[in-house]
């Protein structure tokens, strides 16, 4: 991933690639459910501070999410679409692991606030709400939708969640894993503090 903060348009919305709070350069975004195929390089990338989930969705599911805060989601550019995505996820300097995320209003939940939630495919021993999680975009899975009913919705993100193992094992996304992205300096100070 260059850092040189250049922009290359191709098919599909440009979307700024976040590091450490700041917009540092652009990609473009590609994905499955958009017709355009997977994308062999970041869509997007954030480093920030989880906070607790705005509502009672991530219990009720069954689902454990991890999300961000107000400002952290209106940072991110208001034509990125709305949807759920995959790529790879570390919390502090920890180890790197698959997710999915959603980026938009649930509307089974009808959310007033736009919202990144973000559901690591790993089983944590104690939650990590406060703690530095640094995200990395691979990819599109589908349009954000509602659903007739909780076990509708449980189905498809269980079944988002297969599709985002299933992309994340393709060697394009693989060696996005390893980005020094992820492993922040000791003592390094994020979220513009």
């Amino acid at each position: 991933m260059s850092r040189k903060g250049k922009s290359r348009a191709t098919k599909g919305a440009t979307i700024p690639i976040y590091k450490r709070g700041r917009g540092v350069q652009a990609a473009a975004f590609q994905g499955r459910g958009s017709g355009y195929g997977s994308c062999s390089r970041a869509v997007a990338a954030v480093t920030a501070q989880t906070q607790l989930p705005s509502g009672g969705g991530s219990k009720e599911l069954g689902i454990p999410t991890a999300n961000f805060s107000e400002q952290v989601v209106e940072s991110f550019p208001s034509d990125i679409p709305t949807g759920i995505y995959y790529g790879w996820a570390c919390v502090g300097n920890g180890d790197v692991h698959k997710m999915v995320l959603s980026i938009g209003w649930n509307p089974f939940y009808k959310n007033i606030k736009k919202s990144v939630e973000t559901h690591i495919i790993h089983t944590f021993k104690e939650d990590f709400y406060g703690e530095i999680l640094s995200i990395v975009i691979t990819g599109y899975i589908r349009p954000e939708k509602n659903f007739d009913s909780l076990d509708a919705l449980i189905l498809a993100i269980q079944e988002d969640i297969e599709e985002a193992k299933r992309q994340l094992d393709l060697p394009e996304h693989l060696k996005l894993k390893e980005d020094n992205f992820f492993h922040l300096p000791e003592g390094k100070i994020v979220n513009n503090r």
